[in-house]
């Protein structure tokens, strides 16, 4: 039954409807966290902006990168920024509202080129065959072997360095009040 549905998936083309609905999503809310002038709609389209990115890794195979960019990114980052803005957004005066003309220009620019772009990759980049025989591999699996085997030396030197910064920057912190 798996097999059947994964068939079917890739027949009708599920990877390209669903690279390009993340694409689609990606472009909207980048752009709305670029030209919003409003930093807390920035901040929110940020977070889709950084979630789908998150859905490129799925595609691609590499769920621990995935769920990485989730919640490294999106779960503590931006919610660290968010929480950051919303508590010293405190503007006595409204900003002055940019001209809507340049806005619009640089928007059809924008557009023209990303079209461009578009059907220059489908034309040059066929796409390519599917693999029938295709196996999903566990990327969390393979990674926490290296990490606790032949690389857990380095992977030790990395966390105390990490951590060597965290202490660093506490104390020069804490010795300028």
């Amino acid at each position: 039954m798996e097999q059947d549905s994964l068939m079917l998936y890739q027949t009708y083309g599920g990877a390209n409807i669903s690279f390009w609905l993340i694409t689609l999503l990606v472009l909207i809310s980048g752009g709305i966290a670029a030209l919003s002038t409003n930093i807390v709609r920035a901040a929110f389209s940020l977070f889709f902006t950084l979630f789908g990115l998150a859905g490129y890794f799925v595609l691609l195979g590499s769920d621990f990168i995935a769920v990485t960019q989730i919640i490294v990114y999106v779960g503590g980052i931006l919610v660290l920024l968010i929480f950051g803005v919303l508590l010293t957004n405190k503007q006595k005066q409204p900003l002055e509202s940019p001209r809507s003309w340049p806005l619009f220009v640089f928007a059809t620019v924008c557009l023209i080129a990303l079209t461009a772009v578009m059907v220059y990759c489908a034309c040059v980049f066929p796409s390519p065959a599917i693999n029938q025989n295709y196996v999903a591999i566990n990327t969390a699996y393979t990674l926490g072997r290296m990490l606790s085997g032949s690389y857990v030396i380095i992977f030790e030197l990395a966390a105390v360095f990490l951590l060597l910064g965290l202490i660093g920057a506490a104390f020069l912190v804490r010795r300028a009040d």
